[in-house]
């Protein structure tokens, strides 16, 4: 006879940092009303808290700021951030000196508080894998994948490789994006690849950065520099094409640190490279629909975009945010937390404001990565435009703050 299923409150498929961001909001000892959690991964997530695990970096909007806060995280978090005081915007070419800042967001605040913090990757593993390893509420089920999925019925029904079966009303999806809970619910996606590559790595440089994030956009597309704690380390988000990429990566040291130098343009001084490098192929997808009976897609399961706006982390928690707004407040009811009409509530709060960062942050891509005289002469001078107009760039920065407009109870920094 086969063993019962183990029964949860909520399975989640995926220990990367949205995915544990679910299980603390959902489970966390500053939860109201934790929920029973499994979080079943292939992989062990106390590995990814090192930078060869992964070596990028998060620009933390000051709603997630606020969000990490009230889950009980942010203070563990703080020492290894480091606020952005200010934000420059270039336009150029690879070799031409002296490029100029076309805009600049300066004193950056709200509620005296920075606008967002840098954070390395790293640190977000550790600090949600340590308050998950804490609390009694949450089961790891790692280091084997889920073979089976079954979403039909008052109850989901997760197969682990080792035969083992787990059982809950609700199903999260953040196994990325490649989901297979996606691809088994047959929830279809619409999206392109850019045929560009995200290049990310952690470099030292001979002057301090002051705590100012630069996006220059060069015709192969943004390159970012975003400052870390210490102010003589960045973290770098590099965008070329696909072929350039991978020759780049094969560069020795000498050469990768001269390609770095030409990009960086002599602003921090001598750069060089410290720490493993990375490449991502980028792409943008969107789910058509973020829930089915029974599951519900958060983070890159649900939409992947370009990173330009440094928005991915922040959409990740924003979904968790939404979602557990609607299941803890349902599950404190005593209705059912799984139901499809609780999980279209959720959908309803996500999928407005995920299409119009897909479509910024697309249209910008499209815009800048490109030396076309004409279109350059036109975007410098829209840039140049917005620059001197102060109601506008507050609208943007409190866009990428993520403080614009209704939020769920965690963004605003209150506990669901």
């Amino acid at each position: 006879m086969a063993a019962s299923p183990l029964r949860y409150d909520a399975i989640i498929l995926g220990a990367g940092l949205v995915g544990m961001a679910a299980a603390v909001a959902l489970a966390g000892r500053h939860a109201r009303t934790p929920l029973s959690v499994a979080l079943v991964d292939a992989r062990a997530p106390e590995g990814f808290a090192t930078a060869q695990a992964d070596g990028r970096a998060s620009a933390i909007a000051e709603s997630s700021r606020r969000m990490l806060d009230a889950m009980g995280v942010w203070d563990a978090i703080a020492p290894n951030a480091q606020p952005i005081e200010r934000i420059e915007v270039l336009d150029g070419r690879l070799d031409e000196t002296g490029r100029p800042v076309l805009l600049r967001f300066e004193e950056a605040t709200f509620e005296n508080a920075p606008s967002a913090h840098m954070v390395e990757n790293r640190h977000l593993y550790r600090t949600l894998y340590d308050t998950i390893a804490a609390s009694p509420s949450v089961t790891l089920r790692t280091g084997q994948a889920a073979s089976s999925f079954a979403f039909d019925g008052a109850l989901a029904r997760i197969g682990l490789a080792d035969g083992t079966e787990l059982a809950a009303p609700l199903v999260v999806a953040a196994d990325g994006r490649n989901s297979p809970a996606r691809q088994a619910a047959g929830l279809a996606t619409v999206g392109w690849s850019y045929e560009q590559n995200g290049l990310v790595a952690t470099v030292e440089h001979e002057r301090t950065h002051g705590g100012v994030a630069v996006e220059q956009f060069l015709p192969a597309g943004p390159f970012a520099i975003l400052p870390l704690p210490g102010g003589h380390h960045s973290s770098l988000v590099w965008t070329e094409k696909a072929a350039e990429a991978e020759r780049l990566m094969a560069l020795d040291d000498e050469g990768y640190t001269r390609e770095l130098q030409r990009r960086f343009g002599g602003r921090l001084g001598a750069v060089k490279p410290v720490g493993p490098r990375h490449s991502y192929p980028l792409a943008m997808h969107v789910a058509k629909d973020y829930v089915a009976p029974r599951l519900a897609l958060i983070g890159d399961a649900a939409h992947v975009l370009h990173p330009l706006a440094g928005l991915g982390f922040n959409l990740g928690l924003r979904d968790v945010a939404a979602l557990a707004q609607e299941v803890v407040e349902t599950a404190r009811l005593g209705l059912d937390h799984g139901a499809l009409d609780t999980l279209e509530r959720y959908q309803r709060w996500r999928r407005f404001d995920t299409l119009k960062v897909a479509a910024m942050t697309d249209g910008l891509n499209r815009l800048f990565s490109n030396d076309n005289p004409l279109l350059r002469i036109l975007r410098d001078q829209g840039l140049a435009m917005v620059d001197h107009i102060g109601p506008l760039k507050g609208f943007f920065m409190r866009q990428a703050a993520g403080v614009e407009g209704s939020q769920p109870r965690l963004l605003a920094g209150d506990p669901v």
